[in-house]
């Protein structure tokens, strides 16, 4: 048996909203989305169109979105649960200074810049929806 790697499943309100924080203020592209009437999967999301998932990735980095009613039918112990959580998801880069450089001026940096206690040059941020992101580099 063998793990192949850990995608986290947000629970959002706006999917559309999501897409746009993540393309345009991280540079993740966007892989997939599944419309509200789950009429098939699209690669670019529509005008005028209202979407329940969407999956993105940069460099190798993937993450998925879904629509909190739509996550609450699929995993019931999810239904009605807040948006948010009490964890951080940590993203190892290379080259943090300029990522930080970067982002600084589209996203709310909730911890500036710094070498912590255990080697990790690393920065946070809030996203659009209040989740941590942290990003870190090994010095």
């Amino acid at each position: 048996m063998e793990l192949k790697k850990l995608a986290p499943n947000f629970a959002v309100q706006d999917i559309e909203k999501t897409v746009a924080f993540y393309r345009d203020v991280l540079g993740f592209k966007l892989e997939m989305a599944v419309p509200e009437d789950k009429s098939g999967v699209e690669q670019e999301l529509g005008e005028k169109k209202k979407y329940i998932y969407a999956m993105m990735s940069r460099d190798g980095v993937g993450v998925m979105f879904q629509r909190t009613d739509s996550i609450g039918e699929d995993v019931p112990p999810l239904k009605g649960v807040p948006i948010g959580a009490s964890v951080s998801f940590y993203i190892e880069v290379e080259d943090i200074n300029a990522l930080y450089q970067e982002i600084k001026p589209k996203a709310g940096v909730v911890k500036e810049l710094e070498t912590v206690w255990y080697g990790m040059l690393e920065f946070y941020i809030k996203d659009c929806n209040g989740y941590i992101l942290g990003f870190a580099e090994r010095k």
